[in-house]
């Protein structure tokens, strides 16, 4: 029988993959690989489906990774905390906080897992997993054994690492992460928004954070997301010159030692006149334009569809060429927008 992937995705599509697993413990792993072997088809491995968008039915084999568990080690100057892979990154959050772990509240309610975090390399708020990350865990599938990855060998990124690429795709599966927390904490107040903040702790700017995501991000229970569609663009100073020169005022953030400057993309969007747009039953989100929505029914090309769209606009008004933040999923596998 198909498997059903709408309660998989928070876009909350109605599509189906070939066959579907939810791993609970390592000893499923090996029903999914003898399917996986016996049918030669491929297949993918999700977490809460947070960073996703089936463009139709996937004719491959999920995997829903749901190992849960924690374990707290600490030496004279860091925490460490190893998370499993199906555990939400949020709640792990907030499960430090209240131990006296510090360091982690920027990164406050950015949806997904644990075994997610690294291959985006999730970030906000002037933070990143990568600030954090000790090693990563793997399933290594050419010789069948769990290994680490050191964190200085994810080549991370800007929304991306090791694990995005393409010659790494089905060769790991992501089983746990350990976090190293310096013990001496110094908060991140350096976005405008946290301005205020100054001497608050660090469950203080964890609620102010969550306060700011929640008036800008809809609840994908409600309307179906999977947060930021697209990155932030990169141009050369020169080019942000001219820009600021033609259009005034344009928010942008120098990057350390490269000479180039990161555009808001949700800016560039409701400036190309898509803020709040809607196509049938897809568009942006009104309180943020950087979010592309499921109104309620959307097929997959409808959403497909309107991120084309604002791409498009972007395009023709400033350029600039728009590049997905989530992983787009086609008939047999990972694909463009």
């Amino acid at each position: 029988m198909p498997f059903n992937l709408k309660s998989y995705n928070t876009f909350g599509l109605d599509v189906d993959a070939a066959y579907g697993y939810v791993i609970r413990d390592f000893a499923m792993f090996g029903m999914a690989f003898k399917k996986i072997k016996d049918t030669g088809l491929p297949f993918i491995v999700l977490g809460e489906g947070s960073d996703v968008l089936f463009t139709e039915n996937f004719n491959g084999i999920v995997l829903i990774n749901r190992l849960l568990g924690y374990e707290f080690a600490e030496d004279a100057n860091f925490h460490f905390v190893k998370l499993q892979a199906g555990e939400n990154f949020d709640r792990a959050i907030r499960t430090c906080l209240s131990k006296g772990i510090y360091g982690l509240e920027n990164l406050a309610l950015i949806p997904g897992t644990a075994g997610a975090a690294p291959v985006q390399n999730i970030g906000a708020y002037g933070s990143s997993f990568s600030d954090f990350c000790r090693y990563v865990e793997v399933l290594d599938l050419e010789n069948n054994k769990l290994s680490r990855i050191k964190a200085e060998d994810c080549e991370f990124g800007y929304r991306t690492s090791i694990f995005k690429k393409t010659e790494n795709i089905g060769k790991y599966i992501i089983t746990a992460v350990e976090l190293k927390i310096p013990k001496k904490w110094k908060p991140n107040l350096n976005y405008a928004s946290l301005d205020g903040l100054s001497g608050a702790g660090a469950t203080d700017i964890y609620e102010r954070i969550s306060d700011i995501r929640k008036s800008k991000l809809p609840d994908p229970h409600i309307i179906g997301n999977a947060g930021s569609f697209f990155k932030n663009p990169t141009v050369d100073s020169d080019f942000y010159k001219n820009f600021v020169s033609e259009y005034g005022t344009v928010p942008g953030y120098f990057t350390e030692g490269e000479g180039r400057v990161k555009l808001a993309a949700g800016w560039l969007i409701e400036k190309a006149g898509c803020k709040g747009l809607r196509m049938g039953n897809a568009g942006t989100y009104d309180k943020q334009s950087l979010i592309v929505v499921n109104h309620g029914g959307a097929t997959p090309l409808e959403v497909v569809n309107a991120a084309r769209y604002v791409r498009t606009q972007v395009l023709d008004k400033f350029g600039i060429e728009l590049i997905p933040e989530v992983r787009i999923f086609g008939r047999d596998g990972e694909c463009g927008l």
